[in-house]
């Protein structure tokens, strides 16, 4: 493969372009989904290929191609000369593209257990039976356990001398109970909605999420919300469990600072910002205990990788210091516009797609409080756990929430149980409403396997740290209910 890859370096300096580089990918996915005690889906793919980028003359050309053949590979590259010569004629601005050093490595995420290594029968008795003790609540309408394996292998190589080879390996898994009794419907989801918990972890990390150990548990939850009360509607103080807040983050915080979204040139998915570049290193976006770190470093995140795919090393920046937005996301070809070099955000979606700015593992520092001190410490509020729908405006300022499942707090106590909680509000006030990060002890990290950007549409994987915080004078109760 090597020799296939500089064959195409050595042609793109005969063709005297700016700069050029190829990526080559082989990718496994397995996806496990039980339904009501029978195999819902059972997914093998295995997808390989390769991307070229140019710049010649200050405009982009991609192509990619599906068979990793010499012919097949310098077809592509004139295809991408080709595009970057006709964008060159369109182009309202030149491209610049700061330069990078070289970097020659191998990269790989740390796993004890290969999910691939592991028979797909052990793998279907743990959803079977945490999909089985769901089902023994009589209530419970509809149960469903799920599990997916990622294997991505990686080379990336360019006319600047990098050649990186990395191997990213992911997995997760998640349950949930759906409880109906007539036109009522409430769903409780373990470790988190939308499928689960994932991490750049081996199998190890489905084990020691103990779906099964949780089964009884959410399947008894889902039943009492159907009798609960309605979350009141009201303006009050509120507390966000860390699954909750992850979420919060991707969508208030982590959408918003990515350059490509600020500078207007990524538009897709409700996405441009409410950010200036400008705004950078003066405006508050949150309270002085509010601090934001983007790492591509942390161990296990979802958003961890060695290299971005522009051949920059994985770094762990600050977004916002004591409240104050800091930087920004940034690319090769962005970053000048703050006066700075890029800090490795470029990633792409498989081979037939060209790399964008996105999120590594955004992640919320942790505060001072005990979760318990917190809860003590707010006379009235709810707290809220378990994203079950969001909704936000493209410039990603105006925002909508609800959570599976929300708990009163009434004299420094929880107390009872509420349905269809939603919150709302106006990302820099209710970013400076924080007063309260719960400690190091409560933080985990959340794995965010679906988010989605660009046009063809890519999904990326990202990570979002995050431990409870309390937000005061919050609008709670929005969403409509019948009488």
């Amino acid at each position: 493969m090597r020799d296939l890859v500089q064959n195409i370096l050595d042609l793109a300096e005969l063709k005297r372009v700016d700069y050029a580089d190829i990526r080559v990918v082989y990718r496994r996915t397995e996806e496990i989904g039980v339904k009501n005690g029978n195999v819902d889906a059972f997914t093998y793919d295995e997808d390989s290929g390769f991307g070229i980028r140019v710049l010649y003359g200050g405009a982009w050309g991609f192509a990619s191609g599906s068979r990793a053949r010499k012919t097949e590979m310098e077809a592509v590259f004139t295809k991408a000369l080709k595009i970057a010569k006709a964008s060159q004629k369109a182009r309202w601005q030149r491209v610049v593209f700061s330069p990078a050093p070289p970097r020659v490595d191998q990269y790989g995420t740390p796993f004890s257990i290969d999910p691939f290594d592991v028979p797909a029968e052990r793998k279907l008795d743990l959803l079977m039976s945490s999909d089985a003790i769901i089902r023994r609540n009589s209530k419970v309408r509809i149960s469903e356990a799920f599990m997916g394996s990622y294997k991505t292998e990686k080379i990336f190589a360019s006319t600047e001398g990098s050649y990186i080879e990395q191997e990213i390996v992911e997995c997760g898994a998640g349950i949930t109970a759906t409880a109906i009794d007539g036109g009522e419907v409430q769903v409780r989801s373990y470790p988190n909605s939308f499928r689960g918990n994932f991490a750049t972890k081996g199998y190890e990390w489905i084990e020691a999420l103990a779906i099964e150990n949780h089964a009884e548990r959410i399947a008894e939850e889902a039943v009492r919300l159907l009798s609960a009360k309605p979350c009141p509607s009201k303006v009050t103080t509120l507390i966000l469990d860390g699954s909750q807040l992850a979420l919060q983050i991707h969508e208030s915080i982590g959408h918003p600072i990515e350059l490509d979204r600020v500078l207007g040139t990524e538009a897709s998915y409700a996405g441009t910002s409410f950010i200036r570049p400008e705004m950078v290193g003066s405006f508050r976006y949150g309270s002085e205990i509010v601090n934001v770190v983007a790492d591509a470093t942390y161990p296990g995140g979802l958003g961890t990788f060695g290299y971005d795919d522009e051949g920059i090393e994985a770094q762990r920046v600050p977004i916002i210091s004591e409240g104050i937005l800091v930087n920004l996301l940034t690319s090769r070809e962005t970053a000048h516009v703050l006066g700075r070099e890029s800090n490795g955000t470029m990633r792409a979606d498989g081979w037939n797609r060209i790399p964008l700015i996105r999120m590594t593992n955004i992640n919320l520092k942790p505060g001072e409080w005990t979760l318990e001190d917190m809860v003590s410490d707010t006379e009235e509020g709810l707290f809220l756990t378990t994203n079950r729908s969001w909704s936000i405006d493209d410039k990603r300022i105006n925002f909508q929430f609800g959570t599976e499942i929300g708990w009163e707090i009434k004299n420094g106590k929880l107390g009872e149980m509420v349905k269809n909680p939603t919150y709302t509000g106006i990302t820099p006030q209710f970013w400076n409403s924080c007063d309260a990060i719960a400690n190091q002890d409560h933080w985990k990290m959340w794995g965010t396997p679906n988010c989605g950007k660009g046009e063809p549409g890519q999904i990326a994987h990202v990570g979002h740290g995050a431990s409870p915080a309390r937000f005061r004078n919050v609008q709670v109760g929005v969403m409509k209910r019948n009488a």
